[in-house]
């Protein structure tokens, strides 16, 4: 099983191709993910992570289309993105976006062109650092009941969300 952590920094994980732009954090891979395409073959990888990263790159969908070129079909692109109610996200002024419940859903939903083969297989809310699982299930469980565009458009000011975290699986070429 081939997997990339794509934008490792500082989190190098074992039994993963480590890539990132800065040397300092020693990838295996160095490589600017502004540049296309990136330095793997098409349909290479079985598992893709990838924490944090898209709300750094120029160009979501060209980023996007890019991820589903090197991962199989099949294959899993695991992600976790800044929700827009996170205040902290703000403070970073290399975030070009924030997500929120339905960001994803666009990019299958047949209004763009050229069409992501991709399936959502799992989608969740953290409501804080996935440092804290058991937190997180509890909060997940609660707002399981409350529809997600209420959330959004009325409570997630009040109580915000760290993040979303969501796993695609690569369904064609």
């Amino acid at each position: 099983m081939k997997k990339l952590n794509l934008g490792c920094e500082k989190d190098y994980r074992e039994g993963y191709i480590n890539l990132d732009y800065n040397k300092l954090f020693h990838p295996d891979v160095v490589h600017d993910l502004n540049k296309f395409p990136y330095p793997f073959k098409g349909n290479e990888f079985d598992e893709i992570y990838c924490s944090h990263i898209l709300e750094h790159v120029e160009d979501f969908f060209k980023t996007m289309h890019e991820l589903l070129r090197i991962a199989k079909i099949g294959g899993i692109i695991h992600i976790r993105v800044p929700h827009f109610s996170n205040g902290l996200g703000y403070s970073d002024l290399t975030h070009k976006r924030f997500f929120g419940w339905k960001s994803f859903n666009h990019l299958i939903d047949k209004k763009l062109s050229p069409q992501f083969n991709f399936k959502i297989i799992d989608k969740h809310y953290n409501f804080f650092s996935p440092d804290y699982p058991a937190i997180n299930f509890c909060f997940n469980w609660f707002f399981r009941i409350i529809h997600k565009g209420i959330y959004e458009r009325f409570w997630c000011w009040i109580m915000p969300v760290h993040e979303i975290e969501l796993k695609l699986q690569k369904t064609a070429n």
